[in-house]
């Protein structure tokens, strides 16, 4: 199903490219602007404002809860009923220590509160969380797609893999532009968007 989008574009290829190179645009201005320091950090208002940011340009849902249920494989994302006390409830989870971030961040993936953009949305989220609490960022380009996919996966049950995972790609590097840009390349190609290079559209 092709996602209604302002573009009014009806093939999903085409919407697919426009969704990548425009959010990207728009991913390399919230750092250069500096409204990425407008973030309220490890709050779902944050996040939203991140969401927004990315793809107003392309669809009308942004920043808002979605309104359906919505699936990956055969894991279903926190249902629609219980969305909203999720939300409250990880806005005030403890966010001091990196486990409890790295806690904070697989509740958020459980939520899943977008209809699309989700996980390119909550990475950088949980990137300004790391940064403001522990002084150090993800170096993404350190984190194996498939390894990332499959404990991201599996944190549901145990977060043990993920967090290893990203413990090992920490960088204090927490200001450095070019990390941030090759960092969004690689939270699209975790989603399957690798057709435009960030530094260059």
């Amino acid at each position: 199903m092709i996602l209604n989008n302002k573009l009014n574009i009806t093939n999903q290829i085409e919407l697919s490219k426009a969704e990548e190179k425009i959010s990207k645009q728009k991913a390399k201005q919230l750092f250069d602007s500096g409204d990425i320091t407008k973030v309220k950090v490890g709050t779902f208002e944050g996040l939203a404002y991140i969401h927004k940011y990315l793809f107003e340009d392309i669809y009308n849902f942004v920043g808002k809860i979605r309104t359906i249920n919505i699936s990956k494989g055969d894991f279903r994302f926190a249902p629609l009923m219980y969305l909203e006390p999720s939300l409250e409830h990880i806005d005030k989870m403890p966010q001091t220590t990196f486990e409890q971030i790295i806690e904070k961040y697989v509740e958020m993936n459980i939520a899943h509160p977008f209809r699309e953009g989700n996980g390119r949305t909550t990475r950088i989220w949980l990137d300004l969380l790391l940064k403001k609490k522990i002084k150090q960022v993800v170096d993404w380009n350190l984190v194996d797609k498939e390894e990332y996919l499959s404990s991201m996966q599996r944190s549901v049950v145990k977060d043990v893999e993920i967090k290893h995972l990203l413990k090992q790609a920490l960088t204090n590097e927490i200001d450095d532009r070019s990390l941030f840009i090759k960092g969004i390349d690689v939270s699209y190609y975790y989603e399957g968007y690798s057709e435009f290079k960030t530094e260059e559209v």
